[in-house]
């Protein structure tokens, strides 16, 4: 059964959409197979891939209203074990069509229960507001993952996610977790980032994700190009950050120990047995390169 991950802060320019993105082709280049769902009808998570915004294609709008079933939107990318299911701007009409629906809560939830078999990860792009997609996302979501930077005013927003989070726990969701919290944009050089991050840290403890993201070029760079960071430039710092996250957020799901597993009922016994292996890509040379995940 597949997990499904939300990516949800409702303060925009928090970096949910690069941490989308790039956590989940991370997480693909370690050969999960992955499925990247965009529910933002701004839809930078579908042209951030390269996708052109087509409002003719079936997209998340269509899986709400059930006009479509969720395989039929299934997109592919670049990376082997990356599929999406893209967005549109007509996304938006969702938030009033389904004020009157019937289970207008479930709609994601239903329509990606059919592919929780095939994908061993499933990410999911929220808004940057508590609207109906954005509930629709939490009620299909197994966690949540809430990328913030280190500022008082993301500090004062994050109090009102996480409430909400606790009604769709007691109303919809009783499963639903918070899998992390993740800095972004993050400068360790200033006094503001450590109080932050110290604060953060009381509060939420292991929930603090030890892997920050800072502010890097190509990480801002990439998505222009239609692509996630570890493909437009893997030795960038963001790239690199984005791959530790995702070994960090694998590991904490038990992943990692899952595929160590099976690795090692693949392998001859006189054969060393290695860690699971990220796929890195340098675009220059046009040619594959691993790396172990026990190096990062």
């Amino acid at each position: 059964m597949g997990r499904v991950l939300a990516i949800a802060n409702q303060k925009g320019g928090v970096g949910k959409t690069t941490t989308a993105v790039n956590l989940a082709s991370s997480i693909a280049a370690a050969e999960v197979n992955t499925l990247l769902v965009d529910c933002d009808p701004q839809s930078n998570t579908t042209s951030g891939l390269g996708l052109v915004k087509d409002p003719e294609r079936i997209n998340t709008y269509h899986l709400l209203m059930g006009m479509a079933a969720a395989d039929q939107a299934l997109q592919k990318t670049e990376l082997e074990q990356l599929w999406l299911i893209p967005a549109h701007k007509n996304l938006i009409g969702a938030n009033l069509e389904l004020v009157d629906a019937e289970r207008r809560e479930f709609r994601l939830r239903d329509a990606l229960a059919p592919l929780r078999e095939r994908f061993r990860y499933v990410v999911l792009d929220c808004p940057p507001a508590l609207d109906l997609l954005t509930l629709n996302a939490l009620v299909a979501a197994d966690a949540v993952l809430i990328p913030m930077q280190a500022e008082y005013f993301a500090l004062e927003g994050i109090s009102e996610l996480l409430d909400t989070i606790e009604r769709i726990r007691s109303g919809f969701n009783p499963e639903l977790t918070v899998e992390g919290v993740v800095l972004t944009m993050f400068d360790d050089r200033t006094n503001l980032a450590q109080q932050v991050t110290a604060e953060l840290s009381r509060y939420f403890g292991e929930k603090l994700c030890k892997t920050t993201i800072p502010r890097n070029v190509r990480l801002a760079e990439a998505p222009s190009h239609g692509k996630p960071a570890l493909l437009y430039d893997v030795r960038s710092r963001g790239a690199e950050s984005y791959i530790k996250l995702a070994k960090e957020i694998l590991e904490r799901s038990g992943v990692v120990q899952e595929m160590q597993g099976e690795t090692s009922e693949l392998v001859d016994e006189k054969q060393v047995v290695n860690a699971p292996r990220w796929k890195r890509w340098i675009t220059e040379r046009n040619r594959l390169i691993t790396m172990n995940i026990q190096d990062r």
